[in-house]
């Protein structure tokens, strides 16, 4: 009798502490390339913990020759800043919130009276998609800006391997426990 306590306080406790375990993390692995005028011009890729964000910002320094006797002179820094968010990540789906802030040169050429060259101006240009979704493996498509120039982002996205073995892992530990409970009962 005495036995039989242990081992039902024993497999309650298991089973207790096994209900209290919180589902395994979703992790989504992304890719965001940067298209401009139909050219790949950058790209940023991370894994990310749905509910979590990742930020990252992409540099480049660029210097003009300006004035009359076409030297070089000041630099603008073209920074990109992306903030990827997975939001969801349901079946085939993966639902991200992309927030962006670019800084462009201005394509037209400008010059003073006198036909010196002038830099070109930087421009801001700041995008935000609260609800993204991408079908796991598949591109999806993006536009920013349409034209001068055309600005798109390319997204893929799906869950790692990781959540995938996490998820079979926790369904494998609880068809453990279940059978070790049915093992466990006596049979009057």
């Amino acid at each position: 009798m005495w036995k039989t306590s242990i081992v039902a306080l024993l497999l309650g406790t298991s089973l207790l502490a096994h209900a209290q375990q919180r589902p395994p993390q979703q992790v989504v692995q992304w890719e965001l390339q940067v298209l401009r005028d139909g050219q790949q011009i950058d790209t940023f890729e991370g894994t990310t913990t749905v509910g979590q964000a990742r930020t990252d910002t992409h540099h480049k320094v660029v210097q003009h020759n300006v004035g009359c006797k076409d030297q070089p002179a000041g630099s603008i820094d073209l920074a990109r800043t992306l903030t990827v968010s997975p939001l969801r990540a349901e079946g085939n789906e993966v639902t991200l919130s992309i927030e962006a802030q670019e800084t462009l040169e201005d394509t037209a050429a400008r010059q003073t009276d006198t036909g010196c060259k002038l830099p070109p101006q930087p421009r801001q240009v700041g995008a935000s998609h609260p609800g993204l979704k991408v079908t796991a493996g598949q591109w999806t498509s993006w536009t920013i800006i349409d034209k001068d120039p055309a600005l798109v982002y390319r997204v893929r996205a799906s869950l790692t391997n990781g959540a995938n073995a996490a998820n079979a892992a926790n369904a494998a530990s609880g068809a453990n426990a279940a059978s070790a409970a049915s093992a466990a009962s006596p049979v009057n």
